[in-house]
């Protein structure tokens, strides 16, 4: 009988997704649950809403829940933890992360993986992880670290150079990417066959074929008609320059590079339909439509269904179980996948999930145009992870002067002092910096 601890279950949504999906899977029907966070009200929302999933699903699932000091026991002996942690909520640090930087100028649209609001994301969330990944270390040695939390490259990039905790991170953006793409263009999506790698969310799509047929040429082809490229502008535009479709949205890859939200060319927003301050919008609808669906989902007073869902967690779960291969897009270190990316980085590759665990597969050289771009994010990934681990002031300011979106809008001196300014209103959210 597995053990699975979530770790962030207050995030009663997506704790449903995951754990629903598990309980749609024979090997895992009598598995242990763990739920562990740190707000007991949510907690207990989301305790009861899969406890109505494990009695409506036919599951025989044991569901345990456990706040923040008892962590310890909630890892004990897992076999896999899945965590979707966000340190400091939209109040105050989302807000911080967005309206501190506008003073100085600089706008972003999502802030969770690159650019001044993902570097302090990752700054205050890369400690509380390795906290844990103590704990996990001392009680869970064998288990295996399923990461949803962002900026995916860089918490799960510091896990694993920090720590012996096995682990891989997943995204919802490789599964989609192809089918999406042939959706959003009117092109058939059925017996598609595709190859991605790179880094997490600008990772490459590097092949797409149906029924064994290159389909690149009309892709290409569809998204430079006015019916199409609206829908899509910025990975369009980055697919016509670099020859590649990246994987993540258009509203976050605007901020991963320096030639779409400038506030010398305001006029850019318009053109490439970016939405500025997206992820607070969406943080302030999401939490409006939790007054609405939170009975739903928490009520025991009646049944509660769900679908599986297209999420990993539960088809690698299952391939590990059961012997059965599940192929998947991992975030992993790099030793030696993509040949022209740097050692050790994190990448984000095809792996494949069976009884041995997690094997990652070798990719080679990606176009150098586009190993070009990734090392452009991996260079802040990399300096801010360093930042977190060796504690130094120097290495936050480096990341952000190296951010390919925050360098082109500022000046030295002004990035220096938006990351104080950063620093101060994030409080004790921050470990200390010297």
């Amino acid at each position: 009988m597995s053990k699975i601890c979530f770790l962030g279950a207050g995030s009663t949504v997506f704790a449903k997704n995951v754990l629903g999906d598990c309980m749609h899977v024979e090997a895992l029907k009598d598995a242990t649950v763990a739920l562990l966070d740190i707000d007991p009200e949510r907690l207990g929302e989301s305790e009861r809403m899969v406890k109505n999933l494990n009695k409506t699903l036919g599951a025989d699932m044991k569901i345990e829940s456990y706040l923040a000091e008892d962590a310890e026991k909630a890892f004990k002996d897992a076999n896999y933890i899945v965590n979707a942690i966000q340190v400091g909520g939209y109040e105050p640090c989302t807000v911080i992360d967005f309206e501190i930087p506008k003073k100085y100028g600089l706008r972003q649209t999502i802030g969770d993986t690159l650019g001044i609001g993902g570097i302090f994301r990752a700054l205050r969330t890369i400690p509380v992880m390795l906290k844990y990944c103590e704990i996990i270390e001392k009680v869970a040695p064998d288990a295996l670290l399923l990461n949803y939390t962002n900026p995916m490259a860089m918490v799960t990039g510091a896990i694993l150079k920090a720590t012996s905790v096995r682990t891989v991170g997943l995204c919802h953006s490789v599964q989609v990417c192809a089918p999406q793409l042939c959706l959003m263009l009117e092109l058939p999506d059925d017996d598609l066959q595709w190859k991605i790698a790179g880094i997490n969310h600008q990772a490459w799509l590097l092949e797409v074929k149906r029924h064994g047929e290159d389909l690149y040429t009309e892709i290409k082809r569809r998204a430079e008609l006015p019916e199409y490229r609206w829908k899509d502008t910025v990975r369009f535009e980055i697919m016509k320059r670099f020859g590649y479709y990246v994987t993540e949205s258009s509203e976050h890859n605007a901020e991963y590079v320096p030639w779409f939200i400038k506030s010398k060319a305001p006029q850019l927003i318009d053109e490439f339909n970016i939405p500025l301050d997206e992820y607070p919008k969406r943080c302030m609808a999401q939490i409006e439509a939790w007054k609405y669906i939170r009975d739903e989902l928490t009520s025991l007073d009646k049944p509660l269904s769900h679908e599986r869902t297209h999420e990993y967690a539960s088809y690698i779960l299952e391939a590990i179980e059961t012997g059965k291969p599940f192929t998947f897009g991992g975030n992993v270190l790099n030793y030696g996948l993509i040949t022209n990316l740097p050692y050790k980085c994190c990448v984000e590759v095809m792996c494949v999930a069976d009884r041995s665990g997690i094997t990652p597969t070798y990719v080679g050289d990606l176009p150098v145009q586009c190993a070009a771009l990734n090392r452009t994010n991996i260079n802040v990934q990399e300096v801010t992870i360093e930042a977190v681990l060796k504690g130094k002031k120097e290495h936050i300011y480096q990341a952000a002067m190296l951010d390919p979106h925050t360098s082109a809008e500022l000046t030295i001196d002004e990035i220096i002092h938006l990351c104080d300014d950063l620093m101060e209103a994030h409080g004790s959210w921050l470990p200390e910096f010297h």
